[in-house]
């Protein structure tokens, strides 16, 4: 079984060789800046962690982890557009369209969704696209309920918007594994907590959503909760899950 850094480093690796369309020509100079933003992969490295605890190989998910990340980086490159957070920093560095200009960051990101799907079409596993395609939808559902001010719980809000691509980590992870769908659920059941708790620390540390909504102390409450029931989950599944209990310790603890 491979660390997080370990993973880390393969998920850096795939994304500095990744191929990009010839079509897109100095397009692709955008793309790979938001690429090489940094950040923790979290989302690539649970695939691959899933997968192998699963039974699988870490290469047999690398294809389906990067589409992941791709996907989530074309969603931060929208973000930080002023029609959406309006973000000039991401990570330390001038956002994608601080940058390069607002429309070279929308086709940059449109470009890096397109890519995605590319990739996961490649996918030995027809269910890999299938299940990236449900995972972007209902987050793309999610950020419309927020910009629009919908009248919904946060946590279904939350669900979507941030929960909908760790949940689909873990499916991913799944399905390149090969695990039969019926099998499948609490594995599922542990990527639904992640969701939750990735998104109160999240909350914490910028200050609103659950921690608006809970306080700061009852954000941070309800973030040790779901890191332990996410523990209770992985203790109950017939596999090794040293890795992705080191994950969920990562998370609760997280300060950026």
């Amino acid at each position: 079984m491979q660390a997080p850094d370990e993973l880390r480093e393969v998920v850096e690796t795939s994304l500095a060789e990744l191929e990009l369309d010839g079509s897109l020509g100095a397009l692709t100079e955008p793309m790979r800046y938001a690429l090489a933003g940094g950040g923790k992969r979290i989302r690539p490295v649970l695939c691959l962690a899933v997968c192998e605890a699963a039974g699988g190989r870490v290469e047999d998910a690398l294809r389906a982890a990067t589409a992941l990340e791709l996907v989530h980086t074309f969603s931060l490159v929208h973000d930080d557009l002023p029609a959406l957070d309006d973000d000039d920093e991401r990570r330390g560095r001038p956002s994608l369209h601080v940058a390069f200009g607002e429309a070279v960051a929308l086709l940059a990101g449109d470009a890096l969704l397109t890519e995605a799907f590319g990739l996961a079409a490649r996918c030995e596993r027809p269910e890999i696209a299938r299940e990236l395609a449900r995972a972007t939808l209902g987050m793309i559902g999610g950020q419309h309920l927020d910009v629009t001010g919908a009248d919904v719980p946060l946590d279904a809000l939350h669900r979507l918007k941030t929960g909908r691509l760790l949940a689909a980590a873990v499916g991913l992870g799944l399905w390149s594994a090969g695990v039969p769908e019926p099998q499948q659920e609490p594995w599922r059941t542990f990527g639904e907590e992640l969701g939750v708790l990735f998104q109160a620390i999240d909350d914490v540390l910028d200050g609103d959503g659950y921690a608006a909504e809970l306080g700061a102390d009852g954000a941070r409450r309800l973030a040790l909760d779901t890191a332990g029931r996410a523990r209770e989950r992985l203790q109950g599944l017939d596999a090794d899950t040293t890795v992705l209990e080191e994950l969920v310790d990562g998370l609760a603890v997280r300060t950026v």
